[in-house]
C-alpha cells in the first residue's frame, strides 16, 4: 500500500520496486535502465523539464539575492586523484613583462610596454569543482543508461551518445536537504552514510516536500573545509543507496546532488559493485548527479526551496562538465 507522508514524500513505491528486484529471495543483478522517453533518449530524467515546469518555477522567483552554488577553482583544490586522474593546473602563457622580452606578437618593445597582455591556460579532470555527471559516466556490463554499448558508441574522442554536450540548461525547482542541521551538527562525521530516515526527518523539520522534476541537493557540511584538500577528501560522508531510491522513486527528483565529491558513502553496501549509488542513479534510472555544490549560504539563510538555474560546458563526448549553478529564492505557493 502506498502511503503519503505529510512532507510530500510517498513511501511504499520503493519497497514495491525493491521486492520486484528480488529473484528467489536474492537481489537481482543490477542492469542498465531503459528510458521511457524512447530508444534514442540520452538525457534520462532531464526530460522531466518542460516549458510549463520552467515557467512555473520562474514565475515564483522573488527577485533580490542570488546564491552562487559553485566553488572556486585553484591550484591545490580538492580533487579525485585516487584513480590517477590529474589535479587542477593553471599557468600563465603570457605576462606583461614576458611579452616585452619575447615579443610574441611581433609588435615591438614600445607597444608591449604600453599594452599589458596576460594569458592563462588550465588543465583539469572533468569531475572536479562544481560539476554534473552525464549519464555516460558510469554503466553496467559494458552499457550505459538506455542500453548504449561502449563497444558501439565510445570512440577515441569520447562518447557519441549521452555526452556532456547533450545536457540541456537546467531550470527547475530546487530543494535543499540540510541533513547536517537536521541532525544537530555543523558537519556529518567522516564516513557517515545518509539513510532514508535521515532524509525523511530532514524534510519534516524543514517543512518542505519533494516533487516530480526537482533538483534535490544534500548538505553534509563538508564544504566548510573545502580550502583544506586533505580534510575535504578524507573519508567523506555520503548518500546511502536506500536514501538515493527515496529521492528518485518516492520523491521524483530529476537530479540529485551534494556538497561533497564522492557523493556516496564508502565502503560499498553492495557486493560486486564499488559505486552502487552512482550506478543506480546514472545507469539504472538516468538521473544526473551534481557534486561539490556550494550550499553553505543557502543553509545559513535557511533557503530550502528555490529556482535552480545552471548550464554546463558543452564538452563533446565527455562524461562530465563543470557547472555554474545559481539559486533564486521563490515565493510560497498560494
Amino acid at each position: 500500500m502506498v502511503r503519503a507522508l505529510g512532507v510530500g514524500v510517498t513511501v511504499g513505491l520503493g519497497v514495491a520496486l525493491l521486492g520486484a528486484a528480488l529473484v528467489g529471495g536474492e537481489p537481482a543483478r543490477a542492469s542498465v535502465g531503459t528510458s521511457p522517453w524512447g530508444p534514442k533518449d540520452e538525457i534520462g530524467r532531464l526530460n522531466s523539464m518542460t516549458d510549463e515546469s520552467r515557467s512555473a518555477v520562474l514565475s515564483r522567483v522573488k527577485g533580490g539575492r542570488v546564491f552562487d552554488l559553485s566553488v572556486e577553482y585553484f591550484v591545490g583544490m580538492p580533487s579525485w586523484q585516487a584513480a590517477g586522474d590529474p589535479p587542477y593546473q593553471m599557468w600563465l602563457t603570457h605576462t606583461p613583462h614576458g611579452n616585452v622580452v619575447a615579443d610574441p606578437m611581433k609588435v615591438g618593445e614600445h607597444q608591449n610596454e604600453h599594452v599589458s597582455y596576460t594569458g592563462t591556460a588550465v588543465s583539469m579532470y572533468t569531475h572536479m569543482g562544481t560539476h554534473i555527471d552525464a549519464l555516460s559516466h558510469f554503466g553496467l556490463d559494458g552499457k550505459i543508461y538506455n542500453g548504449f554499448a561502449a563497444k558501439e558508441h565510445l570512440g577515441d574522442r569520447g562518447w557519441r551518445v549521452a555526452g556532456a554536450e547533450k545536457l540541456p540548461p537546467i531550470v527547475a525547482r530546487g530543494v535543499l536537504l540540510d541533513v547536517a542541521r537536521a541532525k544537530g551538527v555543523d558537519m556529518l562525521p567522516d564516513g557517515y552514510r545518509i539513510t532514508r530516515g535521515d532524509l525523511i526527518e530532514t524534510l519534516r523539520k524543514q517543512g518542505v516536500s519533494l516533487r516530480q522534476g526537482d533538483v534535490a541537493l544534500i548538505r553534509t557540511g563538508r564544504m566548510q573545509v573545502f580550502e583544506d584538500a586533505s580534510a575535504y577528501m578524507k573519508n567523506p560522508p555520503g548518500l546511502g543507496l536506500d536514501a538515493a531510491k527515496l529521492l528518485v522513486e518516492d520523491g521524483g527528483a530529476m537530479i540529485v546532488g551534494a556538497d561533497n565529491l564522492s557523493f556516496e558513502a564508502f565502503p560499498s553496501e553492495v557486493d560486486g559493485n564499488y559505486v552502487p549509488v552512482h550506478t543506480y542513479l546514472l545507469a539504472e534510472t538516468g538521473t544526473p548527479i551534481l557534486e561539490l555544490v556550494h550550499l553553505e549560504e543557502l543553509a545559513r539563510e535557511a533557503v530550502y526551496e528555490f529556482a535552480f538555474i545552471g548550464g554546463s560546458l558543452k564538452l563533446r563526448g565527455a562524461d562530465a562538465a563543470p557547472l555554474r549553478p545559481i539559486a533564486l529564492p521563490i515565493q510560497e505557493e498560494s
